[in-house]
């Protein structure tokens, strides 16, 4: 993924106080964990360096798949798309829930899962990870639009497998296959750890065709407004840039998207790597996107009862960074929990029960996991210590 140029806008603030609170997109973006960020984000950097058509590129989409079949999708709605490029062959991943007014419209949620010069952990792992916390949870949630969780590959060649999926899927000798209610696209939104990385950057098409500029601005506002009711994160708006909803305008549907903000400027270098990432900031755009999914979907007003989880988010550790004592907040009527700190490799190196201040003054500088576990639930957050 490359930024092009950015172009902010002020104009949306009338259109926020439109929109409605709705608490069962409330609850159900509180679903996004830490604990699951996390471990995708370390699960995809373990994949290696993802170019593609490469063996890591191919085990990755193996990944991918196995995911959503874990997570209850039936192999009938996981397809392929297939496409080349010179000598490499690749595939897009595409799952597809199928709505309960409207089946045969589509919101299409994607972003890319190829890599170059690195695992590629802000882009795009970061993106991938949302799309499939996203999928986990709405999967038994009744939407009246049919939604399709689009994996691409081939992005960082030149957006190869959205071109190819457009030509071909949504369209067939020019023909069209696929009736798009709208194209949201999540690219690069890791963050970096230092910076301040509370604010995201909401995407419109600003070019191209002209005649889906409107809709699509339209749609972006909705997207700013859903992340301010559903996230702690403040928005911007901008301009799309190059990346996979590009071949989608092309051909005149209505796109929207997630970018960094500040951005990190791993992306394409031997930095964009777990280390670099921030996962907390991941977890907040998560829940954005699980909010703006609902809303673009239009899902069930009422929360199912098995739906209803305990949200852990409101344990906190601070200081972070820290140096010698580390203070956990909880809920006032949580008393038995349990903290493990691990490594990036998921060595433990300490571990409490039921102890709000931690003594780590006997652990080296660096970057940790400290993960809180509480009746059958965990979640974690990424720790900085410092001496």
């Amino acid at each position: 993924m490359k930024k092009v140029f950015s172009i902010l806008s002020l104009g949306m603030l009338g259109f926020f106080q439109s929109q409605t609170f709705i608490q069962a997109y409330q609850d159900r973006a509180n679903q996004v964990t830490q604990a699951n960020i996390t471990s995708l984000l370390q699960q995809f950097s373990n994949l290696g360096t993802k170019t593609t058509g490469s063996v890591a590129n191919n085990n990755t989409l193996t990944w991918l798949t196995n995911q959503y079949l874990a997570y209850g999708y039936s192999a009938s709605q996981i397809t392929e798309d297939t496409f080349t490029s010179g000598s490499a062959t690749s595939k897009n991943l595409i799952i597809t829930k199928t709505g309960t007014l409207y089946p045969d419209i589509f919101v299409v949620i994607c972003g890319h899962y190829d890599t170059i010069n690195s695992p590629g952990v802000s882009d795009n792992g970061s993106g991938t990870s949302i799309l499939l916390e996203a999928a986990r949870i709405l999967k038994d949630v009744p939407t009246e639009y049919s939604i399709k969780f689009i994996h691409f590959s081939g992005e960082e060649q030149g957006l190869l497998g959205s071109t190819h999926y457009v030509n071909n899927v949504v369209f067939n000798n020019n023909v069209r296959q696929l009736n798009l209610k709208v194209v949201f696209n999540i690219d690069q939104v890791g963050g970096k750890i230092g910076n301040p990385n509370s604010t995201i950057t909401c995407e419109s098409d600003m070019s191209g065709q002209t005649a889906n500029n409107a809709p699509s601005l339209a749609m972006t506002q909705q997207l700013a407004n859903c992340t301010t009711l559903y996230s702690p994160l403040q928005v911007i708006m901008s301009n799309a840039f190059a990346s996979d909803y590009i071949p989608f305008e092309n051909k005149g549907d209505i796109i929207t998207g997630f970018y960094e903000t500040p951005v990190s400027g791993n992306q394409h270098t031997v930095n964009d790597t777990f280390n670099n990432v921030d996962p907390v900031y991941v977890f907040k755009v998560g829940k954005a996107a699980v909010g703006a999914l609902q809303h673009f979907a239009v899902a069930n007003l009422v929360l199912a009862t098995d739906e209803a989880k305990q949200n852990l988010d409101i344990f906190k550790f601070y200081p972070n960074p820290v140096k010698n004592t580390l203070y956990v907040e909880t809920p006032k009527d949580v008393r038995n929990f349990t903290i493990e700190i691990t490594d990036i490799t998921g060595k433990l190196i300490l571990k409490s029960e039921n102890q709000k201040e931690i003594n780590i003054s006997g652990i080296d500088s660096g970057n940790y996991i400290g993960t809180v576990s509480c009746n059958g639930e965990k979640i974690s957050k990424k720790l900085i210590i410092e001496k």
